[in-house]
């Protein structure tokens, strides 16, 4: 699904410089090295403030400590996502409420957001899931009507550029009082190990975020407020800082991709591809609204099951994201969830499939993918 041994080879050398510089040093833990990436990323995502941490969920985490969500506050999140996003509600003792997303571009949907909220609501997490948007400016109206904190997680968006109605451009991550977001290794911007950030504008929130990921301190041994162990280590910001330059022509390569299976995939009558939030019926280098961090076609003739068998048999590597929904998980089964309640996640799970999607991809192998899934549905 992901070929990180190519793409290190193509930046060998940075890469290897970069790493050396803290194994020179002995800088481990906050060192210069973390700094550097983070005034980077805030350069390049245009925010105030980027809070390095140690993984995706850990920023999670943070982001509700940092806004004092307390223990029975309501948060609501899309039912079809990874487990991380719910699992922090639940280590606050907050209450997860889950809702239905959008069946075109698998985000959570908005009217089912407004439909979910009462009294004990106080915080939204629109995921960007696969690599695009969620419709922030319907969430962010919906959040203003309703003095609601937004928490973006932005795991699988990086880079991806999100236009208002009225023409404004803002960057995945930034749109909200705070953003989350992974640097697993098989992100778009990826590290060597686990890694996260989180990104706000809001000076005083930043503030208290460094305390909380940082054993709850602002000056070593004086413990202002409660906090967590929570650091992006040097060696990983080395990685980072050497990749960042690189992550726009990343995206780019991936688009391409994109475009030929979906260009390739046109015509087959039970395949959907995926839809561009922006509205663009052609995926183009131009169009940075989606980055795909995956490539998840719809399989809706009920053989995606088998397909899946095929592309194993041919030695084709495929993901599910995800086969289960969260409210059938049995660590987020709740009585409060109908299954009426959910059926475009219910069908979702059913007929997703998600095709290899990284930089290193070829023309041969694009071909050779393509071709195979079009010969076992027509």
């Amino acid at each position: 699904m992901v070929d990180l041994i190519r793409q290190y080879e193509d930046i060998k050398e940075e890469i290897n410089a970069s790493i050396d510089s803290i194994l020179q040093s002995a800088t481990f833990i906050n060192g210069p090295k973390v700094h550097e990436f983070q005034a980077s990323l805030e350069h390049y995502l245009g925010i105030k403030h980027v809070i390095p941490c140690a993984n995706g969920t850990d920023a999670l985490q943070i982001a509700m400590m940092g806004l004092n969500l307390q223990p029975g506050d309501e948060v609501i999140t899309a039912d079809f996502t990874f487990a991380a996003t719910v699992e922090v509600i639940g280590l606050l003792q907050l209450t997860p409420v889950l809702v239905d997303v959008e069946e075109d571009t698998f985000n959570i949907d908005p009217d089912a957001i407004e439909r979910a909220i009462t009294p004990k609501t106080k915080a939204i997490v629109p995921v960007h899931l696969f690599g695009q948007c969620a419709n922030m400016e319907r969430i962010i109206e919906i959040a203003e009507k309703y003095k609601l904190y937004i928490i973006e997680d932005n795991a699988q968006a990086i880079g991806a550029t999100y236009t208002f109605l009225n023409g404004e451009k803002k960057k995945a991550g930034t749109m909200s009082h705070v953003g989350s977001t992974s640097f697993f290794p098989s992100k778009n911007l990826g590290c060597y190990g686990d890694g996260g950030a989180l990104f706000t504008n809001d000076d005083e929130l930043a503030h208290y975020i460094r305390g909380i990921v940082n054993h709850g301190m602002y000056r070593r041994y004086y413990h202002d407020v409660i906090g967590v162990n929570s650091r992006l280590d040097s060696i990983q910001a080395a990685v980072l800082q050497a990749k960042l330059p690189h992550l726009d022509s990343y995206c780019e390569t991936r688009r391409r991709a994109a475009r030929f299976y979906s260009e390739n995939f046109r015509g087959l009558d039970m395949v959907v591809v995926p839809k561009m939030v922006s509205g663009c019926e052609v995926i183009c280098d131009s169009c940075d609204c989606h980055v795909f961090h995956q490539y998840t076609l719809r399989i809706t003739n009920g053989r995606r099951d088998a397909l899946a068998e095929y592309l194993k048999d041919n030695d084709i590597p495929f993901g599910i994201y995800y086969p289960v929904p969260l409210h059938r998980q049995k660590a987020y089964a709740d009585e409060r969830y109908k299954e009426a309640d959910f059926p475009v996640t219910n069908r979702l799970v059913e007929e997703v499939i998600s095709l290899p999607m990284h930089t290193e991809l070829d023309e041969e192998q694009l071909i050779f993918i393509s071709d195979t899934i079009r010969d076992f549905l027509t």
